[in-house]
Formats: C-alpha cells, sequence, structure tokens
C-alpha cells in the first residue's frame, strides 16, 4: 500500500479497543478464522507455502523470517476489530474529526496570473466530513493510492486552498503528488 493507504490503517491502530494476537501460532490461528479456515489463501495472502502456514499453526515454527513476519503482523492489524474502526471512523467523518498532516508537492489549477508552479508544503488541516468519508469508503474498498490522493487533495482543496469557500473561488483543482509522509488523526 502507498502512504496514505498506511496512514489510514496506522490511525486506525489507535482506536482499537483489545489488542491483536502476539503470538505467531494465534495470530495464524486469527488470519484463517477470517480466510474460511483455508491455509491455502493464508499462504497467498503472505506469500509464503502452505505447508508453512501448517507449521505455524501448529507451532513447529514459531519465529517466521522477518519479512514474513511483518506481512502477518500486518494482514492481522488490517483486519483486526473491522467494526469498531469502522464506527469510529463514521462518527470521525460526521463530527469533522478527522485530521491530516502531511508533506507533499501540491499544484493547482487556476486562472491565469495565479503562481500554479507545484512546491513542496507541509500542511496540517481537518478533512470536510464529506471527503473524509469518501476517503474512508476508498479505503476500504481498495481504491489505488492515486485515488486517495485525489480524495485528500480534493479535501485540503476546500478546507485549506479555499479555507470553506471564503477565498480563492477561481481555484479548479489542487494536485497531490510525491507524499514524503500522511499521518492522520481520527477523533471519534
Amino acid at each position: 500500500m502507498g502512504k496514505i493507504g498506511d496512514g489510514l490503517d496506522q490511525a486506525a491502530q489507535h482506536v482499537l479497543t483489545r489488542k491483536p494476537p502476539q503470538s505467531t501460532k494465534a495470530r495464524i490461528r486469527f488470519l484463517l478464522s477470517k480466510n474460511r479456515g483455508s491455509t491455502r489463501k493464508v499462504a497467498e495472502r503472505l506469500g509464503v507455502s502452505q505447508r508453512s502456514v501448517e507449521r505455524y499453526l501448529k507451532g513447529d515454527r514459531k519465529t517466521p523470517p522477518r519479512p514474513v513476519n511483518a506481512k502477518i503482523d500486518a494482514e492481522v492489524r488490517r483486519l483486526w476489530q473491522p467494526q469498531v474502526r469502522r464506527r469510529v471512523e463514521q462518527r470521525a467523518a460526521a463530527t469533522g474529526g478527522v485530521i491530516v498532516e502531511t508533506r507533499a508537492r501540491f499544484g493547482f489549477s487556476s486562472a491565469a496570473g495565479s503562481t500554479d508552479d507545484p512546491r513542496m508544503r507541509r500542511i496540517t488541516q481537518p478533512l470536510p466530513p464529506t471527503h473524509a468519508q469518501e476517503l474512508f469508503d476508498a479505503h476500504h474498498a481498495g481504491a489505488s493510492e492515486r485515488e486517495l490522493e485525489r480524495i485528500v487533495a480534493a479535501g485540503l482543496q476546500q478546507a485549506y486552498f479555499q479555507e470553506g469557500g471564503t477565498r480563492a473561488d477561481d481555484l479548479e483543482a489542487v494536485e497531490l503528488t510525491d507524499v514524503d509522509y500522511c499521518e492522520f488523526d481520527i477523533r471519534g
């Protein structure tokens, strides 16, 4: 995933009510429960053999290699407590409680005579509720990083560049590229 998708996943970790499983065996058991007990599907998701998944499940192999362990951890965190996440995300989107902090290259289209050259900016700004909900929905639907960038750019266009419609009326489109980092604070 990209920096925006990772930022959304990281923000979701702070709203969980219980810790995810810690041991390799427990994490594999959890992944199996989410994949209808199919060791083949879990193996495909993790990029390992089906036999390796069976060994982790039996406890024969307790410490996976670092890259595999990172994949297991990421997959468990992605699937852990989806209803809690959705509830908090919906509440935060409805109340304007989604704050984005990013450092990226912003460029825009506007009327002639304006300075529209893209440049690096560091922006911390609450997203408008409609854009926040659109961002969460797109992320859960598996949207590409480019699509997530477009949604964040549209939200920042309205909230930051146009200040909710009080300035820069002729601003047509903001483009977000070269994302250095993107963090979200979800307050629901």
